[in-house]
């Protein structure tokens, strides 16, 4: 029995709105905050994307060519990153010069196009190849939706745009009776593999890794290896010997949201090489994931979607209340007249076209939700706002001033 361990990480940053008022309407255009975007890419960039980039080009030179990673990264934060912290998209450009370093597909604006708009859906995913291969140097060949948000319909859209692959997460909803290391393909896209997130070991370290209050704390590399060892010696028959773990999660994790001081690093650093002395483990990208996976393999039917947000792990934490339901409704309800006014090609259209981008950003309808307990802990956590009405009002307002440029009614009150 044994494991193909796939590490993959996320790194998105947003394109964070300025304050807005009713007053601005009709009389000013520049929506983002750029000092603001600024300040937070640069201070992420020292705390977690250099020294975890410095971190893993160690451990791909020290184990070279067993251990690799993958990187999700969004349109937007590479603008960023080109904008204001060019040492790192070097050093994310040196990592996949390494070959053990592979690039996933996404959405250019980190958006929930997926579901609204399959003709933006397919426009921001060759956005995102674009802007990776000018800015990277690589494009990548399996797909990662945004939050990893998932369903038959999605699995479908991802098949016709010619990917293999899809990662997704391993909710307990759609995996109960099912071993989530085991392989799979969609019902509804037999052409697409499905690679799933181990969504608690992942989550031992994206957010338990620093609670005092957790059973397993502090966590160490050994006991983290043996809970690795007890996956691998539960597989089912249909793994054929060798699983599929997923470990997905937020690159901010490192430094950002699990700070230095955690031992956060120190972990990482020790992880593979524990793992590849024991034998059984194989470090994977996605692409060689899929190569495992075979055609006859069972298949995931997801009629809803499902994403890796909250306890839910559903699309509530951007649609769950009426005013984030509205918002988007508003803001996709604008796409004919965006397109239209882009085919002008006056000098105002290539800026409206991306700043209606920007405003899909699935993080202002998260800044928008009213969930309460620990998941409204999270939203409030990344929110820039003071609640999620002040989110929301900002919002509306910028999409009226938009509205306006593109000669489409005004959004309707909420």
């Amino acid at each position: 029995m044994s494991l193909d361990v796939c590490f993959y990480f996320q790194v998105h940053q947003p394109w964070r709105l300025r304050r807005y008022s009713f007053r601005d309407v009709g009389r000013r255009h520049d929506y983002f905050d750029d000092a603001a975007n600024a300040e937070i890419l640069r201070r992420v960039a020292q705390k977690c994307y250099l020294p975890m980039n410095a971190l893993l080009a160690e451990l791909i030179a020290r184990y070279r060519p067993y251990f690799r990673v993958s990187f999700s990264i969004t349109a937007t934060a590479l603008e960023q990153m080109a904008a204001f912290a060019p040492e790192v998209l070097a050093s994310f450009r040196r990592l996949l010069s390494t070959g053990q370093v592979e690039l996933l597909a996404e959405t250019s604006h980190h958006s929930l196009a997926a579901l609204y708009s399959p003709r933006e859906f397919a426009a921001q995913v060759r956005h995102h190849r674009a802007v990776c291969r000018h800015l990277l140097g690589a494009t990548g060949r399996v797909f990662r939706n945004t939050e990893l948000i998932t369903s038959d319909a999605v699995a479908a859209q991802v098949a016709a745009l010619g990917y293999d692959g899809l990662c997704l997460e391993g909710a307990d909803g759609l995996f109960d009776w099912r071993k989530v290391t085991a392989p799979y393909r969609f019902a509804a896209a037999s052409s697409v593999a499905a690679l799933p997130r181990h969504y608690r070991l992942s989550d031992d370290i994206a957010f338990r890794f620093s609670d005092r209050r957790w059973a397993a704390w502090p966590l160490r590399v050994e006991r983290y290896a043996d809970w690795l060892e007890g996956e691998a010696t539960s597989l089912p028959p249909e793994a054929n010997g060798r699983g599929f773990l997923g470990l997905f999660m937020d690159y901010e994790t490192f430094g950002e949201h699990q700070w230095a001081d955690t031992g956060i690093f120190d972990f990482m650093r020790a992880l593979p090489g524990e793992l590849l002395k024991r034998g059984g483990f194989r470090f994977v990208t996605p692409t060689e994931a899929l190569a495992r996976v075979p055609a006859d393999a069972a298949t995931l039917s997801l009629p809803t979607p499902l994403s890796w947000a909250d306890q839910e792990r559903d699309i509530s934490a951007w649609d769950g209340n009426a005013i984030q339901r509205a918002a988007l409704a508003e803001a996709f309800a604008l796409e004919p007249f965006v397109r239209r006014h882009h085919a002008t090609h006056t000098a105002d259209a290539a800026r409206t076209l991306e700043d209606w981008r920007r405003l899909l950003t699935s993080d202002h309808a998260y800044y928008m939700s009213t969930k309460h307990w620990t998941d409204g802990d999270v939203h409030q956590y990344f929110s820039p706002f003071e609640s999620p009405y002040d989110a929301c009002i900002n919002y509306m307002n910028v999409l009226a001033d938009l509205a306006a440029r593109v000669g489409a009614p005004a959004p309707r009150p909420l």
